[in-house]
This record gives structure tokens, C-alpha cells and sequence, in this order.
């Protein structure tokens, strides 16, 4: 099937880099700068009336009368203003005309996720701003942090990498992160569903990095080798291990022989610095696709509830989740039409992950007409006022024009557990 354009945008506050689903190869493919090289850097120039970006801004930059910008994603998330040659700009408008020089390449963007080092509401609101002005429908940006990214590029590569656990490892000039994919074991027994979580499982600051990058130092890269295969060792005790990543620039020198052979013992291990944009990319995939049939990634953020509603579909009879667990409660908003059987009343599930527990919940149709059966059509709307508070509402939309809209709606207002302290009981 012919899609639009589908991104992945990796962005922190130094660099971006972009991957997009290829259809020739089925697979995301990274945009390249130079050889090898994805990274683009955040800076902008601006010279004579004109604004530069990435590689060609930091040339400019040495241009006499020219201004570089290169804190752009800080002051746009503070909404500062910047006076510029006598010109006042908005620092949102400057990422925002950032990201879309950018992703020139690419005409009809259909779907494009942006993944960050983490996520907050600021960020959240302000990327889907931007991606809003690019013309992007609201329905078809997503916002994701780089362990979520991590996830679904996961989930996409042979089974066997995350048969058991999964490590990435992130490092730059003088720091170590360690991650650990794992499934999640839920209460609720009842899902067909996996589920799984990235938890940063260790940390270390190491001093001998700073000479080890980018220069090497003999004496200091034997030191921290020896460092990074200890640290490597008290993260892998008693777990099994199918895969390793190894990210960020801090790999980017070998400086590290001794625990490459660790990491190998008996599991894969690759290197890379554009796994983020793909694992977004994937994202924006799935979603366009509408694809459920992977594992369902949580963490504190997510919901680990839902709301079912029984419906027939394709035939067969289920219970199909107006609010699925999974989700944000900022994106859970949504609608559907049904066609109902005469009915006075109507029932909910709401399956909780953590406890185990399904609570029925009724909602009284007093009121609504009666027709034959298949000739009540009702309009579904889930919307959320905060992380706890689920407002569904049921009204009749009518049936053509053999059955005009009644008036009638009804809303159910359902408290949830939120996420709270939740998330942390599943093991």
C-alpha cells in the first residue's frame, strides 16, 4: 500500500536525525549527512536575512556579520524571544523552521513520531505544535522517549535478540547508562497480550573517558576498558541476556577490547547511533497501519487499565477496548459509531494490570427510543478531563433517514486508578 511520507525524528538539544520508511526495502532507512554520518546538528544562522541550519550554519558561523543560534531547543521550551539584528523571533518558530528545513526531502508527511532523551508535557505540547505546522494531521504525531524507541526497535528485529532480556548501553564523554528490556509480569491473567518495560537498570560516571574522547590515551583507555567490563558484569549478574546495543558517541573510539568480549559471551552485540530515529519510525508505521500485534510497551506514564465495551465484529462476538492499556491519557481521546440491538442498558469492563481485577460498570439507556434491531445507531466518544477521570458519552445520531437523531445522550463518568505508584507493582 502507497503511504505518504513516514518519519522518524530523533531530537535532543545538540542534534537531530531523521529515518523514514522505505518501501522498496519495507524497513526505515536513516537519512545520511556525509558518509556514515547521520547526525545533523541544532544551529542556526542567520545572515543577511537568511537562516541556515545544521552542517551549513556552523560554516556560516565563521562569516563576519553573522549570527549563530545554537541553544534553539532550550529557549524554545522556555517560549523565549531572541533579538537578532535588530529582528525579534520567537525561539519556537526557529525550531519549528528547523524541523522543517529538515524534512524538505520528504513531501505529504503522513505520519511522523519525534523521540527525545525524555518526555515531558512541554515537550509533548510543543512538538505536536510543530508538527501541526507542518501542515502533519494532529492524529498522526506522536511524541516518545528514547526507551520507548528502543522498545519498538526491538520488537521489530528476530525474536531471538529479545528471547530473554535485552541491554542497551549508552555513553558519552564521561558516562555510562545501562538499560534492560524485559517482559512485564501482570495480575490480569486473562490478556493474550506480552507486555514489556525499559527500566535504566545502572549508571556510572567515569572520569577516564574524558581522555579517552575523541583522543586516545593508551594508559587512560586500559583504565576505563577495565572500568566498563566491571560495570558490564554487575548489570549481567544472574540474567540472561539475548542482545546488547551499544549507543552514543562515547563507542565511537575501541577503546574498549576487554569488555567487547565480555559483551559477546554467549549473546549479540551491535553498534549504532541511529536506532532511536528507526525505533520512531517504527512507531509512526504501526500507527498508520493500525498494527496491534506486537508486545504492549509501559512504564509510569502509560495506562495500566482499560475500558471494554462487547461488540461484534467480523462475525465474531468480544470484548473491544474503547481505552486501551498502553495508552497516555492525553491521546486516549477518541470516537465510534455502533449499531446497537434494542437495549435498556448497556455494560462496561474495566480490566486493571496490576491488581488482576475486572470491574462491570452499567450504563442505563432510560430514555432512548425503540427501534428494531441494527436500526440504533449510537455515537461512542471517550475523553479525558486528567490522568483519572474517563468521561464516555452515548449519544443517538440517528439511522438516515428512516430515523432521525432523538436528542438522546447519556455520559458515564469512570474513575480510574491511575498511574501513580501503580506501575512500579508490576514485576
Amino acid at each position: 500500500m502507497s503511504h505518504g511520507s513516514i518519519i522518524g525524528y530523533d531530537i535532543n538539544a545538540k542534534v537531530c536525525q531523521i529515518s523514514y520508511y522505505s518501501e522498496e526495502t519495507m524497513e526505515p532507512e536513516t537519512l545520511e549527512m556525509s558518509v556514515d554520518n547521520y547526525q545533523i546538528p541544532l544551529v542556526m544562522t542567520y545572515y543577511k536575512d537568511i537562516w541556515t541550519y545544521g552542517k551549513n550554519a556552523s560554516r556560516m558561523s565563521t562569516v563576519r556579520g553573522s549570527v549563530t543560534v545554537s541553544d534553539i531547543w532550550e529557549s524554545a521550551l522556555k517560549k523565549e524571544r531572541l533579538q537578532i539584528e535588530g529582528h525579534e523571533f520567537e525561539a519556537v518558530w526557529l525550531l519549528a523552521e528547523f524541523v522543517k528545513q529538515t524534512l524538505l526531502t520528504f513531501t505529504d508527511i503522513e505520519s511522523i513520531t519525534f523521540t527525545v532523551p525524555d518526555m515531558s508535557e512541554d515537550i509533548r505540547y510543543l512538538l505536536k505544535g510543530i508538527g501541526q505546522r507542518l501542515g502533519i494531521s494532529k492524529e498522526f504525531i506522536y511524541i516518545q522517549d528514547y526507551k520507548e524507541s528502543f522498545c519498538h526497535y526491538m520488537f521489530n528485529q528476530p525474536k531471538e535478540l529479545w528471547q530473554y532480556e535485552s541491554a542497551l548501553f549508552y555513553c558519552d564523554q564521561d558516562v555510562i547508562r545501562a538499560y534492560m528490556l524485559r517482559e512485564l509480569k501482570t495480575g490480569y491473567r486473562k490478556s493474550k497480550e506480552t507486555f514489556v518495560t525499559v527500566d535504566k537498570v545502572a549508571e556510572a560516571q567515569m572520569e577516564e573517558l574524558e581522555s579517552v574522547y575523541p583522543v586516545l590515551n593508551v594508559d587512560k583507555a586500559k583504565a576505563a576498558d577495565e572500568h566498563f567490563k566491571c560495570f558490564i558484569q554487575s548489570v549481567f549478574d544472574k540474567k540472561l541476556v539475548s542482545s546488547v546495543f551499544l549507543t552514543g558517541e562515547g563507542f565511537e573510539n575501541n577503546w574498549y577490547p576487554n569488555s567487547l568480549r565480555v559483551l559477546c559471551n554467549g549473546r549479540r552485540a551491535f553498534m549504532g547511533n541511529n536506532l532511536y530515529s528507526k525505533g520512531a519510525c517504527y512507531t509512526a508505521y504501526r500507527r498508520i497501519e493500525e498494527k496491534e500485534d506486537e508486545p504492549i510497551y509501559l512504564d509510569e506514564t502509560k495506562m495500566t487499565e482499560q475500558i471494554c465495551l462487547k461488540l461484534r465484529s467480523g462475525g465474531e462476538e468480544g470484548w473491544y477496548p474503547l481505552v486501551a492499556w498502553g495508552s497516555h491519557w492525553y491521546e486516549a481521546d477518541r470516537q465510534c459509531e455502533v449499531l446497537m440491538e434494542d437495549t435498556e442498558d448497556i455494560e462496561l469492563h474495566i480490566e486493571s494490570l496490576v491488581t488482576g481485577e475486572l470491574k462491570a460498570v452499567t450504563v442505563s439507556f432510560d430514555g432512548l427510543p425503540h427501534r428494531k434491531n441494527y436500526a440504533l445507531r449510537l455515537k461512542i466518544q471517550t475523553r479525558f478531563s486528567d490522568e483519572r477521570t474517563c468521561h464516555i458519552i452515548f449519544e443517538d445520531i440517528g439511522f438516515g433517514e428512516f430515523f432521525p437523531p432523538s436528542g438522546f445522550s447519556v455520559e458515564k463518568v469512570i474513575e480510574l486508578g491511575g498511574s501513580n505508584g501503580q506501575f512500579n507493582s508490576l514485576s
